[in-house]
């Protein structure tokens, strides 16, 4: 039964996130929650039986590259009338933002324990030397493009920061 509830608060965690991260129009506030997603998509991952994936997508995904991307992001700077448009919205989205998350989440929960049937949740455990086999070995054409896609993506959104930097000191 615990790993049942926990499988669908982190089930639960994880699509709120991603929705939050859809709807956000701070980027920095989207890039969050998508770290939120990503604990919660490991803590689901640790509830089925997969730790050392649990792991590796909490130290690769919400460590390494979504803080990377929260300093690109930062460095980016959105502007003056992002700070603006959230000091007249603040207090209403501080207070209505958390009520509504919290009634669905209690609704969900309720609605699933009560009404949903017991199922055993079977998966095997993933072992080290499995996901180094098939990261370095059968899907080493892929790991790598993503990560040249990374990297293109982070040295193109410095470019594109320090251009900006560059244009607001020769205006001034």
């Amino acid at each position: 039964m615990l790993s049942e509830s926990g499988f669908y608060i982190f089930s639960g965690a994880a699509i709120l996130a991603t929705l939050l991260v859809i709807v956000q129009r701070s980027a920095v506030h989207a890039l969050l929650y998508l770290i939120a997603a990503f604990l919660a998509i490991g803590g689901l991952l640790f509830v089925l039986g997969a730790p050392f994936v649990a792991a590796l997508e909490v130290i690769i995904y919400a460590g390494a590259i979504m803080v990377l991307f929260v300093f690109v992001t930062m460095m980016v700077s959105p502007g003056s009338e992002a700070s603006a448009a959230e000091a007249r919205w603040g207090l209403v989205r501080a207070l209505i933002g958390p009520a509504v998350i919290g009634v669905a989440i209690t609704a969900a929960l309720v609605q699933v324990l009560t009404h949903a049937p017991a199922v055993q949740l079977a998966g095997d455990a993933v072992s080290p030397k499995e996901v180094a086999v098939a990261l370095f070995g059968t899907y080493v054409l892929g790991v790598e493009l993503a990560s040249m896609l990374l990297l293109s993506g982070l040295v193109g959104a410095f470019h594109l920061g320090r251009r900006m930097l560059y244009r607001d000191r020769e205006a001034s």
